[in-house]
C-alpha cells in the first residue's frame, strides 16, 4: 500500500518524534523514545480528536521503510455503523462459535449469560490509560500511532483493521463491544497491533460473579484468549478479577 508523506507530524503542538501516515494511520518512524509522549497525545485528544495507540513490533506489522508491508491490508473505514451493532447481540452471536468439551464453561451452557454490570467508576479512564501506555511504551519496543477518532473505542473501526478477522470481519461491531467495556469498566484501547489489542482498564470487576460474567465476554469477543490457557472459565475469570490491563490476541 502506497504511504502519503504528510507533515513530519499531524499535530506540530506536540513536538512528536518524525512520522508519517500509513493510509489513516500516522506512526513514527521508530520505536517511541520518550513514554511521557504518550501521555501528553491523551491530554491532547479532545483537542485534537488524534487518539494515541502503541503499535508493537510485527514483522507482519512493519512500519519502516517506504512500504506498508501487510499482505491483508485494511477494511473499509466504518466507524459510522459502530451504532448499528448492539455489543450484548453481537457477543451472543460470537459465544456460539465451540471450544472445547466437558465443563469447561460451567456455570455457563449454550446461550451466552449477558452483559456484567457496570463496576463503580475509580478515577478517570483517559488518564489512567495514560498512565498505563507510558508504562507500556517504556518497554522500548513500540511506535507511537495516532488515529483521527472520537473515543478510543472507535479507532479500529475508524481504521478498517483487520486483525479480529478469525472472529469477525464487521470492524465496526469489534469497536461497539469496546464502547460497551470503555462505558462499564472504563476500558481504553491503548495499544494496537497487526492481530492484538491492549485495554487499560480503571474499574476491573472484582468480585467472582462479575469477573465470570465478563470472562464469558472475553471468551466471545477472542475465542483464542480462552483456548490460551488451560483451565476452565472460571479460572480464566479469576485471572481477570482486579486485572488492569486487558490483552486479546487472534490467529
Amino acid at each position: 500500500m502506497a504511504v502519503v508523506q504528510l507533515h513530519p507530524h499531524p499535530c506540530p503542538d506536540l513536538a512528536l518524534p518524525p512520522g508519517r501516515w500509513h493510509s489513516r494511520l500516522w506512526v513514527t518512524e521508530e520505536p517511541l523514545a520518550e513514554p511521557d509522549r504518550y501521555l501528553a497525545c491523551v491530554a491532547a485528544h479532545e483537542r485534537t480528536g488524534l487518539w494515541p495507540v502503541l503499535v508493537p513490533r510485527d514483522p507482519r506489522f512493519e512500519l519502516s521503510g517506504e512500504d506498508w508491508i501487510d499482505d491483508r491490508g485494511w477494511l473499509p473505514p466504518a466507524a459510522e455503523a459502530v451504532d448499528d451493532f448492539d455489543p450484548a447481540a453481537t457477543l451472543a452471536c460470537w459465544w456460539e462459535r465451540p471450544c472445547c468439551e466437558g465443563r469447561c464453561l460451567h456455570p455457563f451452557d449454550a446461550d451466552f449469560p449477558g452483559l456484567a454490570r457496570r463496576s463503580p467508576r475509580r478515577g478517570d479512564p483517559l488518564a489512567e490509560a495514560g498512565n498505563t501506555g507510558s508504562v507500556l511504551a517504556a518497554r522500548g519496543d513500540s511506535r507511537l500511532g495516532l488515529v483521527q477518532a472520537r473515543r478510543p473505542a472507535d479507532v479500529p473501526a475508524a481504521l478498517g483493521w483487520r486483525g479480529a478477522a478469525s472472529t469477525t470481519d464487521q470492524v465496526a461491531a469489534v469497536s461497539a463491544v469496546l464502547r460497551s467495556w470503555e462505558d462499564r469498566f472504563g476500558a481504553v484501547l491503548i495499544s494496537l497491533g497487526f492481530d492484538t489489542l491492549e485495554l487499560s482498564v480503571a474499574a476491573p470487576p472484582r468480585s467472582r460473579d462479575r469477573a465470570l460474567t465478563v470472562a464469558a465476554e472475553h471468551r466471545a469477543f477472542c475465542l483464542g484468549n480462552f483456548n490460551g490457557q488451560p483451565g476452565s472459565l472460571r479460572e480464566f475469570a479469576a485471572g481477570l478479577t482486579g486485572r488492569r490491563l486487558w490483552q486479546f490476541w487472534w490467529d
